[in-house]
């Protein structure tokens, strides 16, 4: 029984996320299994299309991975019917136009975040691909990694009791480029291009918190540029005038209080790039990328402050590992998953434009709590 197909447009699919996270991991893996399955047990087949602004590049990836379909004209991979659903993973400053360009050629819209620079943008091309009758989703692949999937089991299981607070931590040091190459694009650390951590990761932060533990309702946060000057690809000195770091403290509606903060300017002393510690009133969490540890209220020691005797008790090998209890996929090739399933069943993804919006709305706050020194509550979206 042949298995039907559709063709993905992946615009940006030479950049680091469109081609390492989307091409390698998510549309070629899905090829590879055969597709992706749907809720009957049949399968639909994925047709990437290279879309990008050098003809070289797209080639030798293409090339790389024996794909045939690649072009640098956008409009005309957007003219072919055979294509059903466009994707964006372009740098955030170039994605808003490209989006309406797919919602009005009629394309089901798969986004990386933010879908575009300002909250009131976003929420127009909401309204425009609801319009339209298309499916429209962006990229919340934190919510799919292993540590966040296995947090979510504990809560779901009632673990923590009351929920008390989270605290975040995310960064590592991006070098500034001269005497060693940085690990992020240039672009990223120029606000005139759509750069900055606040832009970038608020509108995670935002979709973690929402979906975990309650919609943001207010943001106090302070946003700095700590290094001014970096190195860009052609190892050209150029000034950082994007913020690399933001700690921010988030209000959440369910009384919940996150404290988070983000750097690109911190050496990591914990267990993974990303860790958020949740407490409550009957235990407490350590959540990453891929590992998970607890530590019950029944099992919780007593520890006496004494700043004058060392300590004699190792504090981490207090906590029990959550165990997996499942095999975990790639998060990024998870939603993608459930996404084209939305598609062929023509049902709302959950995770839509106007979620996007809302981390959109959240960095916004966050840069103008930052300017003004004071609390933003945000409006309901």
């Amino acid at each position: 029984m042949s298995v039907p197909t559709l063709g993905v447009i992946v615009n940006g699919a030479t950049g680091r996320m469109g081609y390492r996270q989307h091409l390698v991991r998510s549309l070629l893996a899905i090829r590879d299994q055969g597709g992706v399955e749907l809720e009957d047990g049949t399968r639909v087949q994925l047709d990437p299309v290279l879309v990008g602004r050098n003809a070289v590049k797209l080639k030798e990836v293409a090339d790389r991975h024996g794909l045939t379909r690649w072009t640098t004209d956008l409009d005309s991979a957007l003219s072919d019917a055979a294509n059903t659903i466009y994707f964006d993973a372009q740098v955030t400053s170039a994605r808003e136009k490209s989006v309406r360009a797919a919602i009005g050629a009629g394309k089901h819209v798969y986004s990386e975040k933010p879908v575009a620079e300002l909250v009131s943008d976003a929420l127009v091309l909401g309204q425009l691909a609801e319009d339209a009758g298309i499916i429209h989703g962006v990229v919340h692949d934190k919510l799919f990694l292993p540590g966040l999937l296995k947090l979510r089991r504990l809560i779901d299981g009632g673990f923590f009791g009351r929920i008390l607070s989270v605290r975040g931590e995310f960064g590592y040091w991006v070098f500034e480029g001269d005497w060693q190459q940085a690990q992020r694009p240039s672009w990223n650390y120029r606000s005139e291009d759509g750069g900055g951590i606040v832009l970038d990761m608020f509108c995670h932060w935002n979709y973690v918190l929402e979906n975990l533990f309650g919609k943001v309702e207010a943001v106090t946060a302070k946003a700095v540029t700590h290094i001014p000057r970096r190195w860009d690809e052609k190892d050209t000195a150029y000034p950082a005038t994007a913020d690399d770091a933001a700690y921010g403290i988030f209000e959440l509606e369910s009384g919940i209080i996150a404290q988070i903060n983000s750097s690109w300017c911190v050496r990591v002393n914990r267990d993974e790039l990303v860790e958020f510690q949740v407490d409550g009133t009957e235990g407490s969490a350590v959540a990453g990328l891929r590992n998970c540890r607890v530590q019950h209220r029944s099992a919780t020691p007593k520890p006496v402050w004494n700043p004058d005797l060392p300590a004699t008790e190792s504090f981490r090998d207090q906590w029990t590992e959550v165990p997996d209890n499942t095999e975990f996929d790639n998060g990024f090739k998870t939603q993608w998953e459930d996404y084209v399933r939305d598609v062929v069943a023509h049902r709302p993804h959950v995770y839509d434009f106007f979620a996007a919006a809302r981390g959109i709305q959240l960095a916004e706050a966050g840069l103008k709590s930052s300017a003004e020194g004071r609390r933003i509550a945000l409006d309901p979206l």
